[in-house]
């Protein structure tokens, strides 16, 4: 049995959302190096600050400044940062609660190793030498003897406030397809397709799952499908993708590959976006080295008559 493939993949891509004034306050007041929180009706002061009371859900827009030092409440080691996180350096992740406030702020700690932290300990802000309205204007929190600081009992009103961030997302991690969508790997790579048959309602699945989705049992007969096929559906994409070197539009499209029970997506190419449509029949395009095909072109055959693959769309 040849060995299974894996791989790292990351999977990236930056969120961009608006805020609300009481996030708005509270961002905008970390650019200031200013802690913000919100007050409850009944007195609490929740930091960082919510617009909802979680308790009542009444709305809250009652802002109090805090103070930028404060008490571990509880904390985790880290000894392995990994990207995009606050520090680069082995680390705590803590749970800080702030002086005059009465939940906590989650970040990170910069100590010398575990045996330095404790529930309890005192800790301060050190603030990021710049900072633009985000969490990470605290660059992270420190030891700290002194008493609790003293807050200049700020009520939120700042000039340019902050309406909007761009927070990354980022996923790390490595992706096994498993056997049987390695064996469909390894034949893309002598630009063949292959699915697997399964036992019991016969039908060919590509790419293979490993078991049939509608009978539940193993598949494990391989089967050479295509390499032509037929346009069931498709969509024509106006937005260029950020890293994906394709000029708009283009047309991405289900494609039923001759012998095959389960349609595949692809890139439609060779014929302009507005002439694509259903039953068009295509063909793969290979480029040199890659491990598939680069899109699909029109064969030149008539169109295929829509109840041959009416069930696969």
């Amino acid at each position: 049995m040849p060995d299974v493939l894996k791989a790292p993949l990351v999977v990236e891509f930056p969120f961009t959302r608006s805020l609300g004034p009481v996030q708005s306050a509270f961002l905008t007041g970390l650019r200031e190096r200013v802690v913000l929180g919100v007050r409850t009706t009944d007195g609490r002061t929740l930091v960082p600050p919510a617009e909802y009371d979680p308790v009542t859900a009444e709305e809250i827009r009652d802002l109090v400044e805090v103070a930028p030092t404060g008490t571990v409440t509880t904390w985790a080691w880290n000894h392995a940062p990994r990207h995009g996180q606050p520090l680069d350096t082995p680390f705590a992740w803590v749970l800080v609660r702030l002086d005059g406030a009465d939940t906590a702020l989650l970040h990170a700690l910069d100590a010398p190793g575990p045996d330095a932290v404790r529930t309890g300990m005192r800790v301060r802000v050190r603030w990021a030498a710049e900072r633009s309205g985000a969490i990470t204007d605290i660059a992270c929190f420190e030891p700290y003897d002194g008493g609790p600081a003293q807050p200049g009992g700020h009520c939120g009103d700042f000039a340019d406030p902050v309406t909007g961030i761009v927070a990354p997302a980022r996923l790390d991690y490595t992706y096994t397809p498993g056997r049987a969508q390695t064996a469909h790997l390894d034949a893309l790579a002598e630009r063949r397709i292959v699915g697997e048959r399964c036992p019991s309602c016969r039908k060919v699945y590509v790419p293979p799952r490993g078991a049939c989705p509608t009978c539940g049992v193993a598949t494990s007969e391989r089967v050479e499908v295509g390499p032509r096929g037929t346009v069931t559906t498709f969509c024509i994409v106006n937005i260029k993708a950020r890293g994906l070197d394709i000029e708009v539009p283009y047309v991405y499209a289900h494609i039923a590959l001759d012998g095959a029970d389960l349609a595949l997506h692809g890139r439609i190419g060779g014929i302009p976006y507005d002439r694509v449509r259903m039953g068009l029949r295509v063909e793969p395009v290979w480029t040199e080295g890659a491990r598939h095909p680069d899109h699909y072109r029109p064969t030149g055959e008539p169109d295929a008559d829509y109840d041959t693959y009416r069930e696969l769309l």
